[in-house]
C-alpha cells in the first residue's frame, strides 16, 4: 500500500513540475523570448525530464494556449505565428539534446500534413515521438502534395503514413491522399481537429486508424503493424451523397458567389458602407471561408461541421467587437445564390438555426 501511495505521490510531483514548465514556456513565447523558451526546455531535460513528456505536456498544451489566445483576441495573428515558431525551435532543440538520441530498432514512417494544411506543429510533435521510440521517421512537414507524397513512398517503402490536418477544409483534400497512399498498399492513420470529436471523418474516409494524440497514435503503431489496405471501390462509393454533384458545383462557383454575396451584404447590411478598405478584405475574407466550410459540410454530408463552424465563426467576430448580426444576412444571401442546391439550402438553414438558437461554441 505505501509503495503505491509513493508511486501516486511522485506522479502527482512530475504533474506539478510539468504544469509549471508548461507556465514557463507560456511566459517565454508570448513575449517572443526565443532564448527563454529554449533554455526553459534544455534546462528540464538537463534535470533529468522525459523529452517525451516535455514534447506532450510542455511544449503541446502551450501550442493549444496560443491558438486559444488567437481566438479570444489576445494575441494578434503575428504573435499568434511567432509564438509558433518558437515552439518550433524549442522542439529542434529537443530534438538535439543527448537524452533525446535513441538508435533505430523498428521500421520506416512517413510523416506529413495534407496539402494546404499549415499547422505543422502537432505533425512534428508526432514525429519526434515517434523517433524517440525507435522508428525510422521521414517527416515531411506542411501542405504536402499527393503526388509528391505517393513519390515519397514510392522510393522509401514506409510501413504507414501518418496525415495530420487541423483545419476541416482540408479533408476533401486528406480524402484524395488518403486513397492515394492505400492505392500503392501502404496503410494510413489520421490525426488532427479537422477528423472530428472522436475521429469520426476518419472512419468516413477510410482511414486505417484514428489516433487522438502523438501518444495514442504511437501506441497504435507500436501496437503491430497496421493491415495492408485492400481497396476495392472508389472514393464515390464511399460517399454516395456526392453523385448529387453538389460539392462539385458550389465549389466551382466559390469565387462568384462571393463576389455576389459580398454586393448583396452592402444593401442587407447597411452597417458594410461605414467599413474601410481593411474592414472590407476582411468580410470578403469571412464570406469565402463560410462557403469553404459549407462545401467542406456538402462533401462529408454533414450539416453539423457547418453550424459548429458558423457557431465558432460568431463567437470570434464577437471577441474582436464586431457584430455577429452580419452573419444571418449573409445565409440568407448565400440561399438565394444556392437556391438550385437542397443540401446546401438545409445546410445553411442548419448554421442559421444556430445562431438564432444561441448554439454558439
Amino acid at each position: 500500500m505505501s509503495g503505491a501511495t509513493g508511486t501516486g505521490a511522485r506522479a502527482e510531483d512530475e504533474h506539478l513540475a510539468l504544469e509549471k514548465l508548461a507556465e514557463d514556456l507560456w511566459k517565454a513565447v508570448s513575449v517572443a523570448d526565443e532564448r527563454a523558451a529554449t533554455d526553459v526546455v534544455l534546462d528540464a531535460l538537463d534535470g533529468g525530464a522525459d523529452p517525451e513528456s516535455v514534447l506532450l505536456d510542455v511544449i503541446a498544451p502551450v501550442q493549444g494556449r496560443i491558438g486559444a489566445e488567437w481566438a479570444a483576441n489576445r494575441l494578434t495573428v503575428a504573435e499568434e505565428h511567432a509564438a509558433t515558431a518558437i515552439n518550433e525551435r524549442a522542439i529542434t532543440a529537443i530534438s538535439l539534446h543527448p537524452t533525446a538520441r535513441t538508435r533505430v530498432s523498428r521500421g520506416r514512417v512517413t510523416v506529413a500534413c495534407v496539402d494546404g494544411e499549415w499547422h505543422a506543429l502537432p505533425a512534428r510533435l508526432l514525429a519526434e515521438v515517434l523517433k524517440l521510440r525507435g522508428w525510422q521517421v521521414d517527416y515531411l512537414g506542411a501542405q504536402v502534395p499527393a503526388p509528391h507524397l505517393i513519390a515519397h513512398l514510392h522510393s522509401t517503402h514506409a510501413e504507414a503514413v501518418a496525415l495530420s490536418s487541423s483545419i476541416a477544409t482540408r479533408l476533401p483534400t486528406a480524402h484524395a491522399a488518403i486513397t492515394a497512399c492505400q492505392a500503392i498498399g501502404v496503410p494510413v492513420i489520421v490525426g488532427g481537429a479537422a477528423f472530428g470529436p472522436g475521429g469520426v471523418y476518419a472512419g468516413l474516409l477510410g482511414a486505417d486508424a484514428w489516433a487522438p494524440d502523438a501518444r495514442a497514435a504511437a501506441g497504435l503503431l507500436a501496437a503491430g503493424p497496421l493491415p495492408r489496405p485492400q481497396l476495392d471501390h472508389q472514393q464515390m462509393d464511399d460517399l454516395p451523397h456526392l453523385a448529387d454533384q453538389e460539392y462539385t458545383l458550389v465549389t466551382r462557383s466559390s469565387g462568384s458567389v462571393v463576389r455576389n454575396v459580398f454586393t448583396a451584404l452592402e444593401s442587407a447590411y447597411p452597417a458594410m458602407r461605414r467599413y474601410d478598405e481593411a474592414q472590407r478584405e476582411r468580410t470578403a475574407e469571412d464570406i469565402a471561408h463560410i462557403v469553404e466550410f459549407l462545401a467542406t459540410s456538402l462533401y462529408l454530408g454533414d450539416e453539423d461541421l457547418f453550424a459548429w463552424f458558423i457557431g465558432w465563426t460568431a463567437q470570434i467576430l464577437e471577441s474582436r467587437g464586431v457584430p455577429a448580426r452580419s452573419l444571418p444576412p449573409t445565409l440568407g444571401l448565400l440561399e438565394r445564390e444556392l437556391k438550385d442546391f437542397p443540401r446546401a439550402i438545409r445546410t445553411l438553414r442548419r448554421g442559421a438555426h444556430t445562431l438564432t438558437a444561441g448554439n454558439t461554441v
